[in-house]
């Protein structure tokens, strides 16, 4: 049975456990020579860690009311400022860059809130992948057939499997085109991507000021909203749940559906009648909008051309030391016209009206995360072709949500003993809360089976 935040706090306060004792064990999975801590932290504030654990024990033995992730070990993706330190961002080009005045906004609320920063985790160079691989720090396994060796998911990589590998209690990653999503699908995590202007970006290094967002990896709905809230400097609340009855939920038929294996469609068509027997209705809608987002992107889309008018410069300075699956896919932004933009968007204003005419009738659309289970890491490590093919079959789905600017949930929705499978439920842009509460919901639907 997998562990809470909420779970951690009840023995925390119950003095059960103590938060010296949380980072003792974070720190020895992470430092195990078994395990997958070195390709999945990039930094690690082990001295910091445990001197901020002894001193909220000492807070918390003298009665003092503390924040529920007061205490609790949480990891931050590479892309987020630290104070003092340079923002590598999964890179070597940037070693040479200037240090952060100060901390993300993020990272500040987070240690606002006595979170402990167990470490900063590995990425996808510049966070432009969604396979999770990084050639500079080596690429972490995902929990599942290790032994064979499968990819995390990206970009968030090393965010997923700092949580898997119970090096943190949760994880705090980005999501441009899937990156909180896809890993927490492969690596069976509850992954949430909020709408892109809910969490400040502020001290996040970007990849697409217009589709970057930040959102929580962990072990359940609950937890996703709890660091949401804090995150946002909004006070804590207990989610809420959706009557499961009066739900109804869109599956699209265009697109999303296409070239799932085995192991995701049975699990896909399972819950499905878990939902149907606990009264959801569940309507197939052509959601022929989905077709024309490709052609939309077909220059390269937002991510390119942003991240190149970023990283312009250090490709021009020192490409060599860049991923090369990476650079080719922001030299593609130099294509792009002025007038390609203004075109790109024209066209998102338009597709995103058109879809909202279509969700308002349903209470949220899903589909599976990803359409396969996780790859193998070794084949994609010794093709080009079959990485950049395999990076769009992992973003394809997720990166739609980013497009049309909404708020989607990853659920795992597996069995245990088989890989792990992602359930998206994906909101209307800006209402989070209610996402949250019917996949909080539907949460409880997938664990009475």
């Amino acid at each position: 049975m997998v562990k809470t935040l909420q779970d951690t706090r009840m023995q925390l306060q119950r003095g059960e456990a103590t938060s010296q004792d949380l980072v003792s064990e974070a720190l020895a999975a992470l430092n195990s020579p078994e395990g997958q801590g070195d390709k999945t932290f990039i930094r690690v504030y082990e001295k910091e860690a445990i001197l901020q654990a002894e001193a909220i024990d000492k807070v918390r033995k003298s009665g003092v009311e503390l924040h529920p992730l007061a205490g609790i070990p949480i990891s931050i993706k590479d892309l987020f400022d630290v104070a003092g330190e340079v923002t590598l961002s999964g890179s070597i080009v940037r070693k040479k860059s200037d240090v952060a005045r100060s901390d993300a906004y993020i990272v500040s609320m987070l240690r606002a809130a006595g979170a402990i920063i167990i470490g900063r985790t590995n990425m996808t160079e510049f966070a432009f992948s969604g396979l999770g691989i990084n050639p500079h720090y080596g690429t972490p396994l995902n929990p599942w057939d290790r032994k064979i060796g499968r990819i995390p998911g990206g970009s968030s990589s090393g965010a997923a499997v700092s949580v898997t590998d119970n090096m943190a209690a949760a994880a705090i990653g980005t999501d441009t085109g899937g990156s909180v999503r896809i890993p927490s699908a492969l690596c069976g995590l509850t992954g949430f991507k909020p709408t892109a202007a809910r969490v400040s970006t502020k001290g996040a290094f970007p990849l697409s000021t217009t589709l970057d967002s930040i959102g929580p990896l962990a072990n359940s709905v609950a937890c996703c909203a709890l660091l949401d809230q804090t995150m946002r400097g909004a006070p804590v609340q207990v989610l809420l749940d959706k009557p499961i009855g009066d739900l109804t939920l869109a599956i699209p038929q265009t697109i999303v559906l296409d070239d799932m294996d085995g192991s995701v469609a049975a699990a896909f068509e399972n819950v499905l009648k878990m939902l149907s027997k606990f009264g959801v209705r569940i309507v197939e809608h052509s959601f022929s909008v989905f077709s024309k987002i490709p052609m939309a992107n077909s220059k390269g889309g937002f991510a390119a051309v942003e991240a190149f008018h970023t990283l312009r410069h250090l490709l021009e300075t020192d490409e060599p030391n860049f991923d090369p699956r990476v650079a080719v896919r922001v030299k593609r932004g130099a294509e792009m016209l002025g007038v390609d933009y203004l075109e790109l968007l024209n066209n998102t204003a338009q597709i995103r009206k058109e879809a909202d005419k279509i969700t308002r009738n349903y209470d949220a659309v899903i589909m599976p995360t990803v359409p396969t289970i996780a790859p193998v890491l070794d084949n994609l490590e010794t093709s080009d072709e079959l990485y950049h093919e395999t990076n769009l079959l992992m973003l394809r789905n997720c990166s739609f949500g980013n497009f049309l600017n909404r708020c989607a949930i990853s659920l795992p929705i597996h069995k245990a003993g088989e890989p792990p499978v992602g359930l998206m439920i994906m909101g209307n842009t800006a209402e989070d809360e209610k996402l949250l509460e019917i996949a909080n919901s539907i949460e409880k639907v997938i664990s009475k089976e």
